[in-house]
């Protein structure tokens, strides 16, 4: 997967998301290695000898899209827990799922979960944490995306399928060996975190202990927070104080804590949220299904920054961010009953540049600006389920579809054209998703729900 020296974009119609350039542009855009070198009006002698040009006119060019909340360890635990409680979902269906998974196993999952995201037109995803985390670098370095990895930190052993706790002094020093390994690879394309899953199975010593990691090595927390009553009711029995209460106690609300789903916060917490920077990734499919409405217009009232994330296969059967998109628009207007609240250009830009400053990256991706990674979609309008187009920006997050997105740039390689996949063969893994699915499902023990056939 090479990337000619200079790539010129030629008359599309630019959503930059560069808060500087606040409306569409039409304009020419010039790659050079991983960067975007210049938007505008390109004269003939920048251009090197064997500069690619594309023509992009009637097409839109935007930044690569960021997925903030991704368990690629789940990808192929999609439909096995449909239709059921959360305790259920996660204690006789997705763990034990995911408890079975080798890292071979991993590997494959996160390829096919990376095919799903590049159809989609995001570049950069950050890994909610799952138990191979070898095998998921490995398997994005082949992708050529851009990732956040990190592992789901657990002390506390309730509840969890054998041998997924540990102290918190092997969980940090476990980290810190990935971190190692995995921080800063695939030419900066890959980046670690420190993972703590929720409250209801880490303890206060390996929160503090993650907190004083991050901070030292510079990187981020994702933790789950705040996602069901039973857990803010949980925290008052074992702390005396609510979830996001009792992590400001601990001192984890800092802008680097990357707090996913965080739909039960009061006014107060809202607050602590803002005057801390704590980021958000808001998962609106998933959320939906089981943990109810986030106050995402609350939260950008604040200031506070929210990202869109999928979550993983089982609790939403779409790793789609456009689709979270169009439900984002949708769902809060309904809460609300305000067709104004969390308009098309602020959704836009929590796929984007949002997206970014919550994964810590806004000063090299989430615009479309000179200087910043050349980390890019290309979209097609031209579908009978879309035109007409008249704003760019609106079109994009109420009547785009995934099959709109033609061609994806992620460090200045292309990893699709013409909608064919380029960095890995999407025929032989879709090929052997359903065996490899049905074998991990049979290993874990979980009824299978295909159709008997008549005997």
């Amino acid at each position: 997967m090479g990337r000619p020296s200079q790539t010129l974009l030629r008359g599309a119609t630019l959503l930059t998301q560069d808060p500087a350039r606040s409306t569409p542009l039409r304009a020419d855009l010039l790659v050079e290695g991983d960067r975007i070198v210049a938007i505008g009006p390109v004269q003939p002698g920048r251009l090197q000898p064997g500069c690619e040009i594309v023509e992009l006119a009637g097409k839109l060019v935007l930044p690569g899209l960021i997925n903030t909340h991704v368990h690629t360890s789940q990808q192929l635990a999609r439909g096995l827990a449909d239709d059921v409680d959360l305790l259920t979902w996660l204690r006789e269906r997705t763990w034990p799922f995911e408890s079975a998974l080798t890292p071979d196993d991993s590997y494959f999952s996160t390829l096919a979960c990376g095919i799903e995201l590049i159809r989609s037109g995001v570049t950069t995803f950050a890994e909610a944490g799952g138990w191979h985390v070898d095998g998921m670098g490995t398997a994005v370095e082949r992708l050529g995306l851009r990732a956040v990895l990190s592992q789901s930190a657990m002390d506390l052993a309730e509840g969890l399928p054998e041998g997924w706790s540990d102290t918190p002094q092997a969980l940090i020093d476990l980290q810190r060996r990935q971190h190692e390994r995995w921080h800063g690879a695939a030419d900066g394309r890959l980046r670690h975190w420190f993972g703590l899953r929720t409250v209801f199975n880490c303890s206060d010593e390996l929160m503090r202990s993650t907190k004083a990691q991050a901070d030292r090595l510079g990187v981020g927390i994702h933790m789950h927070v705040a996602e069901i009553p039973g857990e803010i009711a949980f925290m008052r029995a074992r702390s005396g104080s609510s979830t996001v209460e009792h992590l400001h106690r601990l001192g984890l609300l800092d802008r680097n804590l990357l707090a996913v789903h965080a739909v039960w916060l009061t006014e107060r917490e809202l607050d602590l949220f803002a005057l801390h920077d704590v980021k958000v990734s808001h998962c609106p499919a998933a959320a939906m299904r089981v943990l109810g409405f986030a106050f995402v217009p609350e939260m950008l009232d604040r200031g506070i920054t929210v990202g869109l994330g999928t979550d993983g296969a089982p609790s939403n059967n779409r790793m789609d961010l456009i689709d979270e998109m169009h439900l984002t628009a949708l769902i809060h207007k309904g809460r609300r009953l305000d067709p104004a609240v969390v308009p098309a250009q602020a959704v836009l830009r929590m796929a984007t540049l949002d997206g970014a400053r919550a994964v810590l990256m806004d000063d090299e991706i989430g615009s479309l600006s000179v200087g910043k990674k050349a980390d890019l979609i290309v979209v097609d309008p031209r579908d009978a389920a879309t035109l007409p187009v008249h704003d760019p920006v609106s079109a994009m997050v109420y009547s785009m579809h995934s099959r709109n997105v033609e061609a994806s740039m992620c460090d200045g390689r292309w990893l699709m054209r013409g909608r064919k996949i380029l960095t890995v063969d999407e025929d032989e893994i879709v090929d052997a998703i359903q065996q490899r699915a049905e074998a991990i499902r049979a290993r874990a023990g979980i009824r299978p729900f295909l159709a008997e056939p008549i005997a």
